[in-house]
């Protein structure tokens, strides 16, 4: 299977949503793994990915709850798969 095999779908992203959506994405290949399998995102890497991204650490407390329910929801997704 490659990328050319899934189907491209356009998702909205509300403005206020915005700023963790982009910390969300760029954490991708930051999962901790355990034996049963994901168990969330490590979260050492997101003050070095945030300021990647040009996120003023300050900025973190505002996005951060936000990362947490993009963070449940895929892991909710990646357990029914």
């Amino acid at each position: 299977m490659t990328l050319d095999d899934i189907e491209e779908e356009e998702v909205e992203v509300w403005p206020d949503a915005w700023p963790a959506f982009r910390l969300f994405d760029a954490m991708g290949t930051q999962w901790r793994v355990g034996p049963g399998g994901y168990t969330g995102l490590d979260y050492t890497a997101i003050p070095a990915t945030a300021a990647m991204l040009g996120i003023k650490h300050r900025e973190l407390t505002d996005i951060f709850p936000d990362l947490r329910v993009m963070e449940v929801e895929a892991l909710t997704v990646i357990s029914e798969g």
